[in-house]
C-alpha cells in the first residue's frame, strides 16, 4: 500500500472544489442544494444537502467512471490489495449479488454454507443458480453454526465437479472464521473461483493480529461492508477483485441493478473513510481489539454469561476468530439473547447488534469509547441480579439443517398456496422466512419445512424475534408450493 497516495480522497476533494464554485443547479435532485426543502436542512444540514448532486462531468459517474471516481477505485484497491474495487452504494447486499452473479450463470452450481445472509440466497433467486450446502457444524450450547471444514468443502467439490464457485464467510456474524487460504488453495486446484462475504470483516485489511483476509488469503471476489467496521456512512461498500477475474465484465453485472443516481454522500463517504484507515487503521483496530478483550474479560467476571473468544478456536469448523466480535451467550441466566437485547435497550439506553435465541453481539469498532463498555458491562451485571430465572424449556438452536428438494429460483417462482404456519409441515416453503439481524435464513425458498423449524419459528416470534421475509408480514402464514 502507498501510504503517501493514500493520503488523497479525490471525490471528496471534487466535491469541494465543486461546492465553492457555486454552480446554479438546472438538474436533479430537486431541492436544488436544499432550497426547496428547508426541514430537511434543518435535519441534514446545508453543507450535507450542498453536495447531494447528481453525477456530472467535474464529479464522473458510477455506472462508467473516468476521473475522479476511477482514481478513488483505484486507491481502494491499493488499500486492500487487491487487483480493482467497486465503489457500491446499494449495502454490502449489492456487493455480494453481484458477485455472485458474476461468478455464476444458471444451471451453475455454487458450493457454499448455509448460514449465509439472506442476500446470498436472493442472489440464486435471480441468476438461476443451484446451492450446494456445506452443513456447517453447530456449537450445540452456544445455539450457532461454525466455520466449514476443508475436508467438508474438498468433498462438496469432488462430489460436484461441475460447480463453478465456492462461498465462505469471513468472518460469520458470530466472529468465526474458516480455514480460508486453505479453502483458496484447494478451490484454484479444481478451477473455481472463491467468493468472500466479509460484510463483517473490513477491519482484516488493516488491523494487526487478526483473521486473514479474504485477498490476503488469493480469494478472486471480497464483498466488504465498509460501513460497519471501517467507519463509512450506511449502505455504503465495496466489491473488491482479485487474479484473474474480468473486471469490466463485473462492472456490465453491478450495473444491471445498481443505481444510476449514486449518492455523492455515500460515495465520498467511503472516499474518506478509506483514506481514515489506510492512514490510520493499524492504530484505530488495536484499540477496538483491546477495548473488546476487556469487555470480555469483565463480562466472564460477572457469571451467567458466557463472551466467547479465541477460546473457541479448534483448528478445523473454528479456525481463527475475529476478537472485535463481543458476542455473549445468555441463555445460562434463563433469559434468550432476545430478551437481553430489548431490556438494555427499554431499560438501559443502550442498543446492542442483535439478539437471537442464545446470544447477543454487541458491535464494537472505531467510534467505541471505553466508557460506553464500562455502562454495558453495568448493565449486564444488573440484568444477571434482576432478571436471571430458570432455563428449563429453553429452545436452543439458532441454526437448523435444511433440506433443499427444489432450487431457489424455481421455488420462488412456483405456483403457491398460503397456509397457517402450524400447517406447512412436510410442505416445499417459497419464501424466506428469518430473524433480522442476523438475516441467515430459517427458511428459503425451495426447503422442506419440519416440524422443527415450525417451533424454532414460534418461539423466535414469542421471544421478540423481528421476523422477515414472508409475504404475510405478521408472519402468521407461509407460501408453500402448490403440489
Amino acid at each position: 500500500m502507498d501510504k503517501e497516495r493514500q493520503r488523497s480522497a479525490p471525490i471528496y476533494e471534487a466535491l469541494e472544489r465543486f461546492r465553492k464554485k457555486r454552480v446554479v443547479p438546472f438538474d436533479v435532485p430537486g431541492h436544488k442544494r436544499g432550497r426547496g426543502n428547508p426541514e430537511l436542512v434543518g435535519l441534514l444540514g446545508d453543507r450535507c444537502m450542498g453536495i447531494d448532486v447528481n453525477s456530472m462531468k467535474p464529479l464522473d459517474n458510477l455506472c462508467h467512471p473516468v476521473s475522479v471516481i476511477r482514481e478513488a477505485e483505484e486507491l481502494a484497491a491499493d488499500a486492500f490489495g487487491a487487483k480493482a474495487s467497486f465503489l457500491m452504494v446499494g449495502g454490502t447486499t449489492s456487493s455480494v449479488q453481484a458477485m455472485v452473479l458474476s461468478a455464476c450463470r444458471q444451471g451453475d452450481k455454487i458450493i457454499l454454507p448455509r448460514n449465509v445472509h439472506k442476500s446470498v440466497i436472493n442472489a440464486l433467486v435471480l441468476c438461476g443458480a443451484v446451492p450446494v450446502y456445506v452443513n456447517p457444524e453447530m456449537d450445540v450450547r452456544l445455539g450457532i453454526s461454525l466455520g466449514m471444514k476443508v475436508s467438508q468443502v474438498e468433498k462438496a467439490i469432488l462430489e460436484n465437479p461441475d460447480a463453478v464457485a465456492v462461498l465462505v464467510n469471513n468472518p460469520t456474524y458470530y466472529g468465526i472464521c474458516s480455514d480460508l487460504k486453505s479453502i483458496v488453495r484447494i478451490a484454484h486446484e479444481h478451477g473455481l473461483y472463491v467468493l468472500a462475504d466479509e460484510a463483517h470483516g473490513t477491519h482484516f485489511y488493516f488491523g494487526e493480529g487478526l483473521p486473514v483476509s479474504a485477498m490476503a488469503a488469493g480469494c478472486d471476489m471480497a464483498a466488504v461492508s465498509m460501513h460497519k467496521s471501517g467507519g463509512s456512512l450506511t449502505q455504503s461498500s465495496f466489491l473488491l477483485v482479485n487474479n484473474d477475474v474480468n473486471t469490466d465484465y463485473v462492472r456490465q453485472i453491478i450495473n444491471l441493478t445498481q443505481t444510476t443516481s449514486a449518492s455523492y454522500l455515500l460515495l465520498a463517504s467511503l472516499d474518506i473513510s478509506r483514506r481514515n484507515l489506510a492512514l490510520r487503521g493499524k492504530e484505530m483496530f488495536s484499540r477496538v481489539c483491546e477495548l473488546a478483550e476487556y469487555a470480555r474479560g469483565e463480562i466472564n467476571s460477572i457469571g451467567g454469561y458466557y463472551a466467547y473468544g479465541k477460546d473457541m478456536i479448534n483448528g478445523e469448523s473454528v479456525y481463527d476468530f475475529d476478537v472485535t466480535k463481543l458476542t455473549v451467550f445468555t441463555r445460562d441466566l434463563g433469559l434468550a439473547g432476545i430478551e437481553v437485547y430489548d431490556i438494555l435497550r427499554d431499560e438501559y439506553d443502550i442498543q446492542i447488534e442483535l439478539g437471537d435465541i442464545c446470544n447477543i453481539l454487541a458491535y464494537l469498532s472505531i467510534g467505541d469509547r471505553k466508557q460506553d463498555i464500562e455502562r454495558l458491562v453495568g448493565a449486564l451485571a444488573d440484568i444477571e441480579r434482576t432478571y436471571k430465572k430458570d432455563k428449563t424449556g429453553m429452545l436452543a438452536a439458532e441454526y437448523i439443517s435444511p433440506k433443499v428438494t427444489v432450487p431457489p429460483q424455481k421455488a420462488f417462482y412456483a405456483e403457491k398456496i398460503s397456509l397457517p404456519v402450524r400447517e406447512t409441515e412436510g410442505k416445499i416453503c417459497c419464501e424466506f422466512v428469518m430473524c433480522y439481524p442476523p438475516g441467515i435464513p430459517i427458511l428459503a425458498p425451495g426447503e422442506i419445512i419440519t416440524k422443527e423449524i415450525i417451533e424454532y419459528i414460534l418461539y423466535a416470534k414469542e421471544k421478540g424475534c423481528s421476523m422477515q421475509g414472508t409475504e404475510d408480514l405478521l408472519v402468521e402464514r407461509l407460501n408453500v408450493m402448490d403440489l
